[in-house]
């Protein structure tokens, strides 16, 4: 990782169906083996699924699914006089919304049996509602954070 260059963030093309950089975002990151179309598919039959099951839009689902599972804290490991201390920071926003993508994804693909389009459908309206693996992790990160805000004035 560069210490002094950080290269600028790319621009996302916006999902060409719901127009909406998040879902194309998270279909980049569902896609295994360059299999775009594929994950495209799995994800579009997860809103499917939302919209039978639910009342609200899949889309509306899906942001409050990944707004729910932001973290607003975390803890980063700093070495300070041969101690390493597990500091609190603030995550940016950029990294709030991958990491609550990745871990929703996580959770998805832990969950048992069915195929991958309801695991997902699944785990966004358990996000969507507060429950969850995914809320589960972002509560776990919340709470190391507190635990560890004796350490915040190592944060430089």
């Amino acid at each position: 990782m560069p210490r002094r260059y950080r290269p600028e963030k790319r621009a996302v093309e916006p999902d060409l169906r719901h127009d909406n950089e998040h879902v194309s975002m998270f279909v980049n990151r569902l896609m295994k083996s360059g299999k775009k179309s594929t994950a495209q598919r799995v994800l579009y039959d997860s809103f499917a699924l939302i919209e039978e099951r639910g009342n609200r839009p899949a889309i509306e689902v899906f942001e409050q699914a990944l707004e729910s599972v932001m973290p607003r804290v975390e803890v980063k490991p700093r070495r300070v006089g041969g101690a390493t201390y597990q500091v609190p920071i603030p995550v940016d926003g950029h990294r709030q919304i991958s990491l609550s993508m990745r871990w929703i994804l996580a959770a998805a693909r832990s969950r048992g049996g069915r195929s991958m389009a309801e695991k997902l459908a699944g785990e966004f309206m358990d996000a969507a509602n507060n429950q969850g693996a995914a809320v589960k992790r972002r509560d776990d990160t919340h709470r190391m954070a507190e635990a560890n805000r004796a350490f915040s004035h190592f944060r430089f």
